[in-house]
């Protein structure tokens, strides 16, 4: 690995960058953005030059510690062991994919500042992470979601009630989460904002009374239910950008201008 300084018109970012080959061209990959210069001089009480010779040496610090992971491992293994009874070694490792990417986009980060903000007991980067995983995997309801998580490699260390006090925190952090996740992608690719695609849908409750969010109103489904609209704003790539949720009783043609100001007032 190696570092990498970007200038800009205001501050020059340094990041750690790795080259690899991929079907025979090389090409290379952000690691880690380890921030401005001119901000990492302040916090390290370093000159430029130093703060330069530090990040090498991180890089290098990086490079040999996935050497050492990449060394091979031993494992025993003894054909007179009995296997106990009733014990579950099948688990399900294809979350781990899913994984990566959460990481990547600094998910855990993101809930760790929710954390410190509203200093609740259960650990909200769990819960997220195992509803993100299992929404993609097996698409049900957030029960269905916890039980699924156990037929993980890393089994939940919560309770379900944990979860849905979760959803509300989530819920009111939305704005916070969207805008950060935004900034976060830039790690991975480069987003196409030249073109942008907003379209809206509905989602019905099977409730008997509306209230002052899910309110009657024209269902894609046709259900005779109160409903909420969502509208979903994305990028030239089809990439999802930001959302809004609004009542469901609102005309959808007035709901594109305050999703976009938002858009361009937090991102």
């Amino acid at each position: 690995m190696r570092i990498n300084i970007n200038k800009t018109k205001n501050h020059e970012f340094v990041y750690v960058i790795k080259d690899f080959y991929n079907n025979g061209s090389r090409t290379s990959k952000i690691i880690e953005k380890l921030g401005k210069i001119d901000e990492l001089c302040i916090q390290k009480n370093m000159s430029r030059d130093e703060v330069v010779a530090w990040a090498k040496n991180y890089a290098k610090e990086l490079t040999l510690k996935e050497n050492q992971e990449k060394s091979d491992v031993i494992i025993p293994f003894s054909p007179d062991k009995i296997i106990d009874f009733n014990y579950n070694r099948k688990l399900n490792c294809g979350y781990l994919f899913l994984q990566d990417i959460y990481y990547q986009l600094k998910l855990d980060n993101i809930c760790r500042n929710i954390e410190n903000k509203y200093r609740f007991k259960y650990h909200l980067d769990s819960i997220l992470s195992d509803l993100v995983y299992s929404r993609i995997l097996f698409p049900s309801s957030k029960r269905s979601s916890y039980q699924k998580a156990f037929s993980f490699l890393e089994h939940p260390k919560y309770d379900l009630h944990d979860v849905y006090r979760a959803l509300s925190v989530l819920a009111q952090s939305s704005d916070y989460i969207q805008a950060e996740l935004y900034r976060n992608t830039h790690l991975i690719k480069s987003r196409n904002t030249c073109t942008l695609y907003y379209d809206c849908t509905n989602y019905y409750f099977e409730i008997e009374d509306d209230d002052d969010f899910r309110k009657y109103g024209k269902s894609k489904e046709n259900r005779p239910n109160s409903i909420i609209g969502m509208g979903l704003m994305m990028d030239g790539d089809g990439i999802p950008l930001a959302f809004d949720l609004y009542e469901g009783n609102k005309n959808e043609q007035t709901t594109l201008k305050p999703l976009e100001e938002r858009i361009i007032k937090d991102f």
